[in-house]
């Protein structure tokens, strides 16, 4: 029998992409762009549904799409690499660790990484800060106080959607029943 894998990945790639493509545009309707992280809930979403390959490209390719399309991130200052970096890591971590634990709770493998992300988006901050000549120590601190109600967002909205899709999943295959 052929495995559905792929083509379930390549669709689910192509669903949260595209909301990770959508959602900023509508927060930055409302000025809340910057602060929720919109972009970063359905690739982080996607990270536990499929293996760390899909996820981490569609992380990858995302922001750098949405820089060339709408402007936002920005390439100058390079906020649009370095949310490539960030998601990248991020997803691929994510969904490795997903993997490894398949039955592990989704708020224990999801809390550690997106400290990860804030603590690799400072770094990244910094470092690009200075490279420009900029008050590293100043933009850092602001990166990282600037991302935690994205974060909490994350941390309340991830699991239960991770939970519908799984449930409608399992629910598909031939000989499961519906989850409780």
């Amino acid at each position: 029998m052929v495995s559905d894998r792929p083509s379930r990945e390549l669709a689910l790639a192509g669903l949260f992409g595209a909301a990770a493509l959508v959602l900023p545009f509508l927060f930055h309707l409302v000025q809340l762009g910057s602060l929720f992280l919109p972009m970063y809930l359905p690739l982080v979403t996607l990270a536990l549904l499929v293996r760390p390959v899909p996820a981490g490209v569609t992380a990858v390719v995302t922001p750098l799409l949405s820089a060339a399309l709408t402007g936002m991130p920005p390439f100058w200052p390079p906020i649009a690499i370095l949310m490539t970096v960030e998601l990248g890591v991020m997803t691929v971590v994510l969904s490795a660790l997903r993997r490894r634990w398949p039955q592990g709770n989704v708020l224990i493998l999801l809390a550690p990484v997106l400290v990860l992300g804030r603590l690799l988006s400072v770094g990244l901050v910094y470092l690009s800060a200075q490279a420009m000549t900029l008050p590293a120590g100043f933009l850092a601190s602001v990166s990282f106080l600037s991302g935690w109600p994205g974060v909490i967002l994350m941390l309340v909205v991830v699991p239960g959607v991770v939970r519908l899709v799984d449930g409608r999943r399992a629910a598909q295959l031939p000989g499961r029943s519906e989850p409780t």
